[in-house]
């Protein structure tokens, strides 16, 4: 038998394995069955086990075709796989413990190097369709939104990352949430992470506010450091007066919140989640959300 295969086989089993163990632990809590079809043959791991290894393993992440790539070459593991609307439906029903399950894998997988008291933080769009289109598809979780990145309009979600500073390498991410896309930034800071006790955190312009700063050093022993956001108003001679110790200390932030950016590079790449127009229902974007952003991490459990 080939290398090539024993390391598909071995991450299958891995994954298998891990997922199993969880939804013994909490996952089950979130998916439980009160019907006469409640053993079904085909359990909620090997599901989630297929969905995760499938993108995770083959980049594959339409859900036909992972249900396709199943069916042609995993028949062997899942014998009663069943049809892709049946696959469909379960995953979209067992959407609710996908956000349990990336909580546990972070929190589980933290590598022992970041520095716990230095964190990164920014957000980046998830597009259900185009700021010129109606948004339609699930309503109560998504809105109108701008991305200045993309400077463009859309509905959708947004992608908030707190992560661990790691040096020399990606953060780690701490805690990821999903919010409507005309969340505001600061907003879901001050409500999500603002009172996290003896902290230093590193934000764009956007995170800047002065009175909540004041508030978390004198509560919290914490602070943020953004880079420097130019006041209206302000006369020229004094905009050119600090220019020079503006831009130093803006690059060296920018330094510390470069890696951010890559790990969401990373995050696209691994898992193309900004892209979710084939999503078609509420369930469906949660699990788009949620078990995509698991399956780019499952490669920490190696």
């Amino acid at each position: 038998m080939n290398t090539k295969t024993n390391n598909k086989d071995y991450n299958l089993v891995k994954i298998y394995y891990y997922v199993c163990e969880k939804f013994e632990d909490n996952l089950q809590f979130r998916c439980q069955r009160f019907s006469n079809n409640n053993a079904p043959k085909l359990t909620d791991q090997e599901i989630i086990t297929i969905y995760l290894f499938v993108m995770q393993h083959h980049g594959i992440f339409k859900m036909n075709k992972i249900h396709q790539f199943a069916r042609e070459y995993l028949l062997d593991w899942f014998p009663d796989l069943g049809s892709y609307q049946a696959f469909n439906n379960r995953l979209n029903r067992i959407s609710c413990a996908m956000d349990l399950f990336l909580e546990t894998l972070l929190s589980e997988f933290a590598p022992k190097e970041c520095a716990k008291n230095f964190s990164v933080l920014d957000s980046m769009p998830i597009i259900t369709c185009s700021g010129k289109r109606q948004g339609k598809v699930a309503q109560e979780i998504t809105a109108k939104g701008y991305c200045s990145t993309k400077s463009m309009y859309y509905y959708g979600m947004k992608l908030h990352d707190l992560g661990f500073c790691n040096a020399g390498r990606l953060p780690h991410s701490e805690q990821i949430i999903f919010t409507p896309a005309c969340v505001n930034d600061l907003s879901l800071y001050k409500e999500a992470w603002s009172e996290i006790e003896n902290r230093t955190f590193f934000g764009d312009k956007i995170y800047n506010d002065t009175g909540l700063f004041q508030n978390m050093k004198h509560n919290f022993n914490s602070e943020m450091l953004t880079t420097v956001k130019a006041v209206k108003g302000m006369a020229d001679v004094l905009r050119k007066f600090d220019r020079a110790c503006n831009d130093l200390y803006s690059r060296a932030v920018s330094k510390i919140r470069q890696p951010i950016e890559a790990l969401f590079s990373w995050l696209i790449e691994k898992s193309d989640i900004q892209r979710a127009s084939k999503v078609r229902s509420t369930k469906g974007l949660i699990l788009h959300a949620y078990g995509r952003i698991a399956a780019a991490f499952i490669t920490l459990i190696f």
